[in-house]
């Protein structure tokens, strides 16, 4: 029997938004998301490809498509679980849904996970704040749509990924880029680590570096760290999001994090890998990047060493 977990806003926002040579959620063995809301508040809006699981006397009837042993992810919301207890409401029984006296159960997620957590191989997650949180930070995954086609999901844009909730995003490319994504995400400022990427920036040129490093392991990105941990530095304590981009988003973009991550917190190339992966599950940089990272890590331990 797995185990219940819960499931922050931005891991499920992070869940969704990962790539292969296209989105993973064409993976039908990838993610299971589950709305256990009322009919009419799924119809409202849910959030996308999640499925309603209906509930027939005390058995939640989970839809047959499924095959929840295979699922790498099952992640089931209701309105607003914070917790992974059922708490029962005892303060008004006159309101409860029979007019027995029988108490209500608040947390219809956590039951449900509870009833699926022996059909699955890995831990059942239940979003925290359910979908009243989730929505009021990324609206823009709000849909009414049920039935999502294989030629739909295929041409799914995923949106960077979070990798400093609120404040360092990672992704990918796009010649033409539209104001949807950075006005979604807040996305502030940018660094682009494509050589002649052909990129254009509609904003204050203060809010854009461009270090043109090519995806070789001849690319020498080590001279430039520095400069782009200052950079980041600074749009941060501005209160600025911002975006690091590469061509794939899997290498050079994911260095540059890594180098700002022990830069910023102190700690070892291990560490900031292990949290960047988590957000990330494709990053990749190449091994002479992973050299320099290393070598980086090592002049980050010195500089801390003077300091004190």
């Amino acid at each position: 029997m797995a185990d219940l977990v819960l499931c922050e806003p931005t891991e499920l926002y992070n869940i969704l938004n990962q790539v292969t040579k296209l989105s993973r959620l064409t993976e039908p063995n990838y993610l299971c998301l589950l709305d256990v809301r009322s009919k009419q508040e799924y119809d409202e809006s849910h959030v996308i490809t999640a499925r309603r699981v209906k509930k027939k006397a005390d058995e939640y009837l989970i839809p047959e498509s499924v095959d929840l042993e295979c699922v790498k992810y099952c992640v089931v919301y209701d309105n607003n679980s914070s917790c992974l207890d059922l708490i029962r409401d005892d303060s008004d029984n006159s309101g409860s849904e029979n007019g027995t006296g029988k108490s209500l159960i608040v947390g219809a997620a956590i039951e449900c996970g509870k009833a699926l957590a022996h059909l699955t191989r890995h831990p059942v997650q239940i979003l925290r704040g359910g979908y009243e949180s989730f929505s009021a930070k990324y609206h823009f995954f709000r849909t009414q749509k049920i039935i999502w086609m294989p030629q739909e999901l295929d041409e799914f844009q995923p949106y960077p990924v979070e990798i400093v909730p609120g404040s360092i995003d990672c992704g990918k490319f796009t010649r033409t880029p539209s104001d949807k994504i950075p006005g979604d995400m807040h996305i502030k400022s940018i660094v682009n680590i494509i050589k002649n990427s052909g990129f254009s920036f509609v904003g204050d040129a203060d809010k854009l570096l461009h270090i043109q490093i090519e995806d070789s392991p001849e690319a020498f990105i080590f001279p430039f760290l520095r400069h782009l941990c200052h950079f980041i530095d600074v749009h941060l304590e501005l209160g600025n999001v911002i975006l690091v981009f590469s061509t794939l988003g899997i290498s050079r973009s994911c260095g540059v994090i890594l180098a700002y991550l022990m830069h910023q917190n102190e700690q070892t190339l291990k560490k900031s890998w292990e949290h960047v992966k988590k957000c990330k599950n494709n990053v990749c940089p190449n091994r002479a990047l992973v050299a320099q990272l290393s070598q980086w890590g090592d002049d980050c331990s010195r500089r801390l060493h003077h300091r004190y």
